[in-house]
């Protein structure tokens, strides 16, 4: 039986790291992204496994369109063994002082909602196969807040291990597990988007994306009956 999975923010940094991760281990991927110029970026990286790979155009901050993309999906594949919700943002303007209502609620639909979308439209899947994993790659802002990630991202992350949390609570009797991983910095494309952008020397002593994808494919991996709850990885 093929292993079929969907990956969010899989268009750049952890998001595609896991996605080619996981097609070099034999799994089908449906790429999620908003951009389709970008996911095929994530597909031409992929080579001659990108033939596993099915690129999914959708802003996961929409509801409608990500019910409407994870029945594509189930269409698709058949079934769906794993979701990795990746995808997240932040603004430069993120201080209590600066941060816009616009911005808030940006950044609260894009890496809290669409998180709790995604796990909506695969659960029904999940639960009538009787297994499944969900990843929610979370930071370590979802952890301990600090002004560096600033408040609206800090309270995302905070709902985003809470998310994880209640999927175990509600779901494992089903053969359903949830796990939280929680990086410290890493070098994305996210981190443009910072007052003040780090440097390359800076971004080089960082984690890097393929690292936290070690750690998703170290959850994915262990027998169904093992939960990885939860997992924080930081730079040495």
């Amino acid at each position: 039986m093929e292993k079929t999975s969907v990956v969010t923010g899989a268009a750049s940094g952890v998001g595609q790291a896991v996605s080619l991760k996981l097609v070099q281990n034999g799994w089908r991927v449906a790429i999620v992204g908003r951009s389709a110029a970008k996911l095929e970026q994530t597909l031409r990286m992929a080579g001659t496994q990108a033939a596993a790979m099915v690129p999914v155009e959708c802003d996961v901050s929409d509801s409608d369109a990500v019910s409407r993309a994870g029945s594509r999906v189930m269409e698709h594949f058949g079934r769906i063994d794993l979701l990795v919700n990746s995808a997240g943002t932040n603004v430069p303007k993120r201080s209590l002082a600066e941060l816009s209502l616009e911005d808030y609620r940006k950044m609260m639909t894009s890496n809290l909602d669409g998180a709790y979308y995604w796990t909506q439209a695969v659960l029904p899947a999940m639960r009538a196969q009787g297994c499944g994993t969900i990843v929610n790659i979370v930071s370590d802002a979802g952890k301990l807040a600090s002004p560096k990630a600033g408040p609206a991202y800090v309270m995302s992350k905070f709902g985003l291990a809470g998310l994880t949390q209640s999927t175990n609570a509600e779901e494992r009797a089903r053969g359903i597990r949830a796990c939280a991983i929680f990086p410290g910095d890493i070098n994305t494309p996210i981190l443009d988007k910072r007052p003040t952008a780090p440097d390359a020397v800076a971004r080089e002593k960082m984690l890097q994306p393929d690292d936290v994808a070690e750690c998703v494919m170290l959850c994915v991996n262990l027998p169904l009956r093992a939960i990885v709850e939860e997992l924080m990885i930081r730079p040495r």
